[in-house]
């Protein structure tokens, strides 16, 4: 009795662990998802089949089909159908040979699973035996499932949903009656598994499938007529290649070979890369062919749409994913930096910075235009993207501290230490990828949203600087506190200087932009003219694009505002609502301000100005350009109380920059007024002029010869000053040309004609000399 017991358990066992725990040990292709489920990229499996991974569902009209073409009593046996084996074994005694083998719709998915082993009688004992297991494990719509996942469908395509992308262009859930009966009968039989053969044969049978159908009552005579009527497809279509970088990138990331679900929106992304490669057509004219771009959702950081690169080609890099490809920042990190002097008080928006010749260090940086205001407002040289004055902010605010910062907000590229950048951080002297930038923005933005979500002392979450996110990410909660890496205010400051259209001195791309948007936007250029770059955010949405060449080869033109940020402004015209930040009143203060210095104004400021500031920004220098001076009493010259009575003195406040700054400032501030000249009693006689030029004499005439090579030689002109630690600058014909320290000696090559030689030292003393070219000959 024990024995039998234990041989029945033993065979028991057998049934029950029969089954393998992974039916199907397939290869699958990669797909790629938006955020609804829409189709985006795919990519072929590893065995070069078209294999999509397992559904979840399978769709109504393929359902009726295939049960009523394959299995009429599916829903009703378990795994065998005897009437089916019977009527199997009647027609192949009388065909003489095997024609049909009675086999269920389990059956034939425990057949795909063992790869379609020779049809043996042993084989099909078999496959009875496994197919009663299958029931038992599986409900029959995970069967259906199964076996359309796995079902081939002609030449590398296996699958329903493989098929329906390959055959017709469209999801599974959109098949029409017609084309769910051809995918029912296709697999069935070997000789019309191509579509390319037997054409007619193919035809009939789905017909004759369709007639049944509307026998069984599962459409009406109209419909049967209309399915009829639909052609067979022609060749296999390609599938969607709408986000590839994307498919490239989650594949890398540990998604290879499943179904990923992206943030994605499709029409977004349709969209967006339409706009991209209608701008590549323009811009392969001037040898530009790559550009990239994102769309971010503020509130949660998921990607809407990525574009990684133009459909330029493989000889033009078409496969690089630029979005997270390091490049040159150039000056896209300059909000950050103007944020943060905002947020720690060592300035105020309007406050004067300098904007001049600068040599720090050997650093010697320059504007983009090669020009200098003398003295600009830090919002002003801020959206006119000024080099100098960015560089001024950064040595006040320490390169060491912006290099945390930036770290802080998201980049995540910075993988050298802070000295090794220096003050070139700012103007793009390290790189950064679009993916990190934009998402630096949209962080902010989001910050200054979710300010307004925590009422009371703690307002901030530090998780709210976090990176984009191209797949759904579990929310955290929140940890609440008192400060961020940047104040809600100081954002906000920066946003709203950022939302002016009008950009002097940033080109043209400007002008592509409609005013009724309000967007915080910025562009970059880098060295060489390599990378142009343009990020705008409002309160929904933050957008980053990147134009240039994936190989670094420079172009004439390649700049932020005539490449990208036309790029820029077409896509948020793409996008929903017109919202902009709420100002976070309890973070700001309203002070007085100078309306010339921008500084706190003092009693000696002339013209008030009402301005809305940071809490820290009560700890900013009060106004130190207003100086009080003291005049003769016709206003000419200026007097003191060794030269001239105190009754005869007229008191008045002067607006006074320092020398080099005035030199600049009042060729472009026409208002500007030096300070009147000392009474010529009032002149100290000790007082020497500092420089002298040595070569050129006044009014020389220069006869420049070539070299031996037949180059033409350079004039070197040279100063003496009687302090050599003081830096000179050099201008021909009001365009600057150098700075030097201690050895006042320079070489120039001005053409033919006359010109005029300016010297500026630092203290301001001045040497105009004019001078002529006779032959270069």
């Amino acid at each position: 009795m024990w024995i039998a017991a234990s041989v029945f358990i033993s065979l028991l066992m057998l049934y029950f662990f029969s089954l393998p725990s992974t039916l199907f040990k397939e290869s699958y292709s990669t797909v790629l998802e938006d955020k609804n489920g829409g189709l985006l990229s795919a990519s072929i499996a590893p065995d070069g089949q078209w294999r999509f991974p397992e559904g979840e569902t399978v769709p109504d009209k393929f359902k009726a089909a295939i049960v009523l073409f394959e299995d009429k009593r599916f829903f009703n046996h378990l795994g065998v159908d005897p009437f089916s084996l019977a009527r199997a074994v009647r027609q192949n005694i009388t065909a003489g040979k095997i024609t049909s083998g009675g086999s269920t719709l389990s059956m034939q998915v425990i057949r795909l699973s063992r790869k379609n082993k020779s049809r043996t009688f042993f084989e099909k004992i078999i496959e009875i035996f496994l197919a009663t297991r299958l029931e038992l494990g599986y409900s029959k719509e995970e069967i259906l499932g199964l076996y359309a996942a796995h079902a081939p469908f002609g030449g590398n395509v296996v699958g329903l949903e493989a098929a329906c992308w390959r055959y017709f262009g469209r999801a599974p859930e959109e098949l029409s009656w017609s084309e769910a009966a051809l995918f029912a009968v296709l697999p069935n039989n070997p000789s019309l598994i191509h579509l390319g053969r037997n054409r007619q044969r193919l035809l009939d049978k789905r017909n004759r499938l369709l007639e049944r159908l509307s026998q069984a009552g599962k459409f009406d005579e109209l419909t049967l007529e209309l399915a009829l009527s639909e052609p067979l497809p022609e060749n296999p279509l390609s599938l969607p290649r709408l986000a590839p970088h994307v498919l490239d990138r989650m594949a890398s990331e540990g998604g290879s070979g499943k179904r990923l679900v992206s943030t994605l929106d499709q029409h977004l992304q349709i969209r967006t890369t339409q706009i991209i490669n209608d701008h590549h057509q323009r811009l392969k004219a001037n040898q530009i062919f790559n550009a990239a771009a994102i769309i971010v959702d503020v509130k949660s950081g998921n990607v809407l749409a990525y574009v990684g690169n133009t459909e330029a080609g493989q000889e033009f890099n078409q496969q690089v994913d630029v979005v997270n490809a390091p490049r040159s920042t150039g000056s896209i990190l300059k909000p950050f930096l103007f944020a943060a002097m905002l947020d720690e008080g060592k300035m105020l928006q309007r406050t004067l910075m300098p904007d001049v010749p600068t040599i720090i260090n050997g650093f010697s940086p320059r504007n983009f235009t090669k020009e200098y205001d003398g003295a600009v407002a830090a919002d002003k040289a801020l959206i006119r993207s000024l080099n100098i004055p960015a560089v001024y902010e950064l040595r006040d605010y320490r390169y060491e501290k912006f290099y945390d910062l930036l770290k802080n907000v998201g980049l995540t590229t910075l993988n050298k230490p802070a000295d090794h950048y220096g003050l070139s951080l700012i103007l793009g002297g390290a790189e950064g990828t679009l993916w990190d930038i934009t998402g630096g923005y949209a962080s902010m933005a989001r910050t200054l949203n979710n300010y307004f979500e925590h009422p009371g002392k703690n307002r901030y979450d530090k998780k709210d600087f976090h990176g984009p996110r191209v797949t759904t990410v579990k929310e955290v909660q929140n940890e609440v506190q008192e400060t961020s890496w940047l104040s809600a205010a100081s954002i906000y400051f920066t946003f709203n200087a950022l939302k002016e259209v009008y950009r002097p001195g940033e080109g043209t791309g400007w002008k592509y932009f409609s005013s009724s948007k309000k967007i915080a936007w910025k562009t970059g250029t880098s060295f060489g003219f390599r990378d142009g770059w343009a990020v705008g955010v409002n309160p929904d949405y933050a957008v980053g694009v990147w134009v240039g060449n994936a190989d670094g080869e420079g172009r004439p033109g390649l700049t932020g505002t005539e490449t990208a940020a036309p790029i820029l402004f077409d896509i948020f015209s793409a996008l929903p609502g017109n919202s902009w930040f709420k100002p976070p009143v309890s973070e700001m203060e309203h002070i007085s301000v100078c309306s010339v210095s921008g500084q706190r104004a003092t009693e000696l400021c002339e013209s008030i100005d009402t301005l809305s500031v940071t809490h820290a920004g009560l700890q900013t220098r009060p106004c130190f350009y207003h100086k009080k001076i003291h005049l003769s009493a016709d206003r000419k010259f200026r007097v003191h109380s060794e030269c001239s009575p105190m009754s005869d003195m007229v008191s008045a406040s002067w607006f006074v920059l320092p020398p080099v700054q005035e030199y600049y400032f009042k060729s472009r501030n026409l208002s500007y007024r030096s300070l009147p000249p000392l009474r010529k009693d009032c002149e100290n006689p000790a007082h020497l002029a500092s420089m002298d030029l040595i070569y050129p004499k006044p009014n020389a005439r220069i006869f420049v010869p070539r070299e031996l090579s037949g180059q033409h030689s350079n004039t070197v002109f040279e100063v003496a000053h009687r302090n050599s630690s003081v830096n000179v600058y050099w201008h021909l014909d009001g365009n600057f040309v150098g700075t030097t320290r201690k050895s006042h000696k320079i070489a120039l090559s001005p053409g033919v004609g006359s010109h005029m030689l300016t010297l500026v030292d630092e203290n301001g003393e001045t040497i105009n000399r004019p001078f002529k070219v006779i032959s270069n000959l």
